[in-house]
């Protein structure tokens, strides 16, 4: 039941029409729970909230898949002012972004041009670009360009997905980087991808281990209980100063649990998603837990 559940919401999160008609709709379907706002003004208040509490954010202006050269310069010049209005709001916060989004489907030297100029602003505000992992077709092509901006670039991390068969090589490859862990939200072939959830969770923990083995910071992005009690201890066991990872968790899930980690000492991050392309992301989320299906209906019906 949950593969199908995950397969119909990712086969919706792809869907042209729909994204395109989302953009009408506002934040609908109890988005708005899990979307911080359409525009990054309206984000403001979340985030410094946030920060009060003891959280640290990074910012996602959502979208993906641009064909486009236009669109991929406004993209551009939406995460220049994202970087600006962190600075201008003292904000404790880093800025996520997706290469094709920046025109990496365009031309890749146009991204790449993107992608320096946000690197040079963020290293002049002493802060740092990650970037998100995407569907694999993407997925050696970001690898390979990621290895050429850390010749020129240590303000830099990457996002790799536990489900990738290579996790633990492409961790081993990345030594030295921030990386955060995530399991992995693309409907993916078998060939690539694990498929099995046990599995998927036993890679991410490997690949977790390797990395702060590898005495690199490490962040750890899930809700998972069991996992995350399962990387205290081993941080505990093997001297790994809690300056050297952190825990992440999305806006607008698991709010006590965000909280108790910060009670309890760790370095916390909340993945902070704003935008009117809210549409593929919200839907990606509905298809990883089947716990998120019945979060989303009740934000419909308290609307």
């Amino acid at each position: 039941m949950h593969k199908l559940n995950r397969d119909f919401f990712l086969y919706l999160s792809k869907n042209k029409l729909l994204n395109k008609n989302a953009k009408r709709w506002g934040l609908k379907l109890g988005a708005s729970k899990v979307v911080a706002g359409l525009t990054i003004e309206d984000s403001l208040q979340p985030l410094q909230e946030l920060n009060e509490s003891g959280r640290m954010i990074t910012l996602d202006h959502l979208g993906e898949f641009v064909y486009e050269e236009e669109e991929a310069i406004e993209a551009f010049q939406s995460s220049m002012e994202a970087l600006d209005f962190i600075k201008e709001n003292d904000i404790d916060c880093y800025l996520s972004v997706k290469l094709t989004k920046l025109g990496l489907d365009v031309d890749e030297g146009l991204c790449m041009k993107h992608i320096r100029a946000l690197l040079e602003r963020a290293k002049h505000y002493d802060t740092m670009i990650n970037i998100d992992m995407e569907d694999y077709a993407h997925y050696d092509q970001t690898l390979d360009l990621l290895d050429e901006l850390r010749k020129d670039y240590d303000n830099i991390g990457i996002v790799l997905q536990a489900y990738i068969h290579s996790g633990v090589e492409d961790t081993n490859r990345l030594k030295g980087m921030k990386i955060r862990f995530v399991k992995g939200a693309y409907k993916e072939d078998a060939s690539v991808a694990i498929q099995d959830k046990k599995k998927i969770d036993e890679h991410m923990l490997e690949m977790i281990k390797t990395h702060m083995l590898n005495e690199s910071y490490t962040a750890i992005a899930t809700h998972d209980h069991e996992l995350i009690e399962k990387v205290k201890t081993f941080a505990l066991e093997n001297g790994i100063p809690r300056e050297m990872f952190e825990f992440q968790m999305l806006y607008g899930f698991r709010n006590d649990v965000q909280l108790q980690l910060v009670k309890d000492g760790y370095r916390f991050r909340t993945y902070v998603p704003y935008g009117k392309d809210w549409y593929g992301y919200f839907m990606r989320r509905l298809a990883e837990r089947p716990q998120n299906v019945a979060f989303a209906f009740r934000g419909m019906l308290s609307k």
